[in-house]
């Protein structure tokens, strides 16, 4: 079993953030100890950011030293991007492989400790848990957001099932459709919006670029088509001589 620590925590949205990775990659534990804002999980903040898990207050355990997190786990990894003292810190990607079974063992309670967003872990912290840890980032940016780096290590000690639901594509408006929306479009905006020729000619071929070259959805479509009859326009596609393949099937007419 994994158990999220988060010792002196600031932000509510850091809290929030964390609390959504742990029911994505759980089962997790997660313990807040002495959190600077007594306020932290009703806060706003917290709220949004934890939005969608369920009985979310009810999954955390708020407790006042780092000792009472730690006094029934066998296991404990610090996170800190700072060494303290010449503590041996090692490389949460050399690391992680001893970790992992010991997470997915029912028997081993695998305590994951993270500091404060201002000062990390102090030495004293440091020294409660029994390994060092760091995540490696870019000599660019070396500091790393607090529920970044806690979604990064659940992440890589997950072993669920990927439950994750196949998402629906974007519907894209057929060729017929596209037809009809682009002679919509010159009808009106280059009948009845053009001032001029020069600027008819230049809307029209702006309209064939643009609707030609990407790929349009048919909500999208249907928006450009609204805006049109907001212009006062009645046309159908019967009346570009635009007919339709059998699957297309025919909108209903606005008078």
């Amino acid at each position: 079993m994994k158990r999220i620590v988060l010792v002196r925590t600031n932000g509510p949205r850091n809290a929030g953030s964390v609390m959504r990775a742990a029911a994505n990659f759980g089962p997790v534990e997660y313990v807040l100890v002495a959190p600077q804002r007594p306020s932290i999980l009703v806060h706003p903040d917290f709220t949004m950011m934890a939005h969608g898990v369920e009985n979310v207050r009810e999954k955390i355990r708020v407790l006042p030293t780092l000792a009472e997190a730690l006094k029934d786990c066998t296991h404990s990894v610090a996170f800190t991007g700072r060494p303290r003292d010449g503590r041996l810190r090692s490389d949460w990607r050399e690391l992680a492989p001893q970790i992992h079974p010991l997470c997915d063992d029912p028997r081993e309670r695998v305590a994951l400790v993270f500091g404060s967003e201002a000062d990390g872990l102090n030495t004293a912290e440091l020294e409660s848990c029994k390994i060092a840890a760091y995540l490696p980032t870019a000599a660019e940016h070396q500091s790393l957001n607090l529920a970044a780096a806690v979604t990064i290590v659940l992440y890589t000690l997950y072993s669920g099932e990927a439950v994750h639901k196949r998402e629906r594509g974007p519907r894209l408006a057929s060729e017929r459709q596209l037809a009809f929306l682009r002679a919509h479009l010159k009808a009106v905006m280059g009948g009845k919006v053009a001032l001029s020729l020069a600027a008819k000619t230049d809307i029209e071929g702006s309209i064939e670029r643009v609707f030609t070259r990407v790929p349009i959805e048919m909500r999208d479509a249907r928006a450009w088509h609204m805006m049109m009859r907001a212009l006062g326009s009645k046309l159908a596609p019967r009346d570009f001589g635009i007919g339709g393949p059998p699957h297309d099937k025919p909108q209903k007419r606005r008078e």
